[in-house]
């Protein structure tokens, strides 16, 4: 193993930011129950509050409820049981709308949740994808009809980066008369954000992708827009979302959320220039690659890979050895021996799918950096190639 480590994982998950990390400690003194109204119980759910108005001025939420979860995953759970409860539950509010919309390129927990439904009756569409993985609004609209009940798309894409045209989306959507959802996880903090101007009805993110704790996130949920519990209990979040509060993962978030709302400018200034120049050391450097995802509308931070010739796994054990933490994909797919949906939706095909490197870049990484990569990665792939059948 090498004694340089340098992490280049970043759409998996980011580390805690300094300031997170002491605004977390500081709250462990601060131990009352944020729904007891003692003086502890008060202080406790002052910071609660804290916290949510910092994730108000970050997705540029002034009106609607922000609803604190344990993650992305659980937040887009809660809009699908949302819209089951709106079809099928005892006081049907939508007669008639059974049909969901969603993309083939959404992350595992969309589609999982939108599979669920499934079993239930509602029909789900697939909308595809075209070769840079942006959604096709043609097909969109030849899908939205009277039944229409939900449109579920990513903000961005977590394996490709590519940025979906959410706000035209929103737009058809509503003139359809559904609800519009979009998983905004990989977005929030390395974009502007602002769920007024998208005009969503709910979106969601997570602490841990913008320097925050891991088990904490948050459902926006825009005024007006219907909204059931997943988990049911106690009174918390307005009842609907029950349990005792995770104040010092609220905390973190908060702080997160405030640090990432003065950066997101100059994070897509620094950290793209460093994708740029990772990007064209590898063109320059490495035969026959593809890059996968939108040459423009691309998160700052993400650079998808295929090296024919060369397997995925194969490159990022090799890059492991030589200090290099990247991934093949998506986290929630490692340990999967599938081709990334993600790839295969945009055309890539099984080789390339398969030899596939996602690089997503955050704070912390240098031009140094970069350049022990551009220079670590050629000799990998020509090594590999050479005993691969397939080049």
């Amino acid at each position: 193993m090498a004694e340089r480590r340098i992490y280049i994982d970043y759409n998996a998950t980011t580390p805690l930011k300094e300031e997170v990390k002491a605004a977390m400690i500081q709250d462990l003194d601060i131990y009352g129950n944020a729904s007891s109204m003692h003086h502890s119980g008060r202080l406790a759910h002052a910071r609660v509050e804290e916290a949510r108005q910092a994730v108000r001025e970050l997705l540029g939420a002034s009106q609607g409820n922000i609803i604190f979860t344990s993650g992305g995953s659980e937040s887009n759970n809660t809009v699908f049981q949302t819209m089951r409860q709106l079809a099928s539950g005892p006081d049907v509010v939508s007669p008639g709308r059974t049909e969901i919309i969603t993309t083939s390129i959404e992350h595992p927990c969309v589609l999982n949740a939108a599979a669920f439904l499934q079993t239930l009756g509602f029909t789900v569409r697939f909308l595809p994808v075209d070769s840079y993985g942006k959604v096709q609004l043609d097909a969109l609209k030849s899908a939205l009809n009277e039944r229409t009940l939900l449109v579920s798309v990513m903000m961005a894409n977590n394996e490709i980066g590519t940025i979906q045209d959410i706000r035209e989306i929103t737009t058809l959507v509503k003139a359809a008369g559904a609800w519009m959802h979009t998983d905004a996880v990989q977005a929030v903090g390395k974009i502007p954000v602002n769920v007024t101007e998208l005009g969503v009805d709910y979106l969601t993110m997570s602490a841990h992708k913008i320097y925050g704790p891991k088990g904490i996130g948050v459902l926006y949920a825009r005024k007006g827009a219907p909204l059931f519990p997943l988990i049911h209990g106690g009174h918390q979040e307005d009842s609907i979302r029950a349990g005792t509060y995770n104040n010092s993962g609220i905390l973190g978030l908060g702080k997160a959320a405030t640090l990432a709302a003065g950066l997101v400018e100059r994070y897509g200034k620094e950290i793209a220039a460093l994708r740029d120049q990772l990007k064209e050391g590898l063109l320059a450097n490495v035969p026959n690659i593809t890059i996968n995802g939108h040459p423009h509308d691309v998160l700052p931070n993400t650079l998808n890979v295929s090296f024919p010739g060369a397997e995925g796994e194969s490159i990022l054990l090799s890059l492991d050895i030589m200090g290099i933490e990247a991934s093949t994909g998506s986290a929630c797919a490692s340990g999967s021996l599938e081709p990334s949906h993600v790839l295969l939706a945009i055309g890539a095909g099984p080789e390339l799918a398969h030899g596939s490197i996602r690089f997503s870049l955050g704070w912390g990484l240098t031009a140094e950096d970069i350049a022990y990569i551009i220079e670590t990665v050629p000799p990998i792939i020509e090594r590999l190639r050479a005993m691969s059948t397939l080049h």
